[in-house]
């Protein structure tokens, strides 16, 4: 939970850094939330998606981990089109993206 709201933070932060403060959220999905994982998706009309999944891997052990995957793109201020791919576990946040430094 507390990667989405980060995220979310980010996004709409970069939003108002490039003057994007009249976007609209064109497309909004909320599905499948429940205990054993979600998934959501977005997109704005300035450019910005995301989509995300969640699910509760070994529940019930002590080794229970949220394990998530998603992407999110963004329009730079360059005009380029930005796309990150993630996941986030136990092992925590790995994005990959071609404008990313690769570890």
């Amino acid at each position: 939970m507390k990667v989405i709201i980060v995220f979310v933070t980010l996004v709409a932060f970069g939003a108002l850094v490039n003057g994007d403060k009249d976007a609209t959220v064109v497309r909004s999905e909320l599905n499948n939330i429940g205990v054993d994982g979600y998934n959501y998706a977005y997109e704005t009309s300035n450019g910005i998606s995301a989509e995300e999944q969640g699910q509760l891997q070994n529940a019930g052990t002590d080794n229970e981990a949220i394990q998530v995957r998603g992407q999110f793109n963004y329009v730079g201020a360059d005009g380029n089109t930005y796309t990150v791919t993630y996941t986030a576990d136990e092992n925590g946040f790995k994005p990959q993206g071609a404008h990313l430094p690769q570890q």
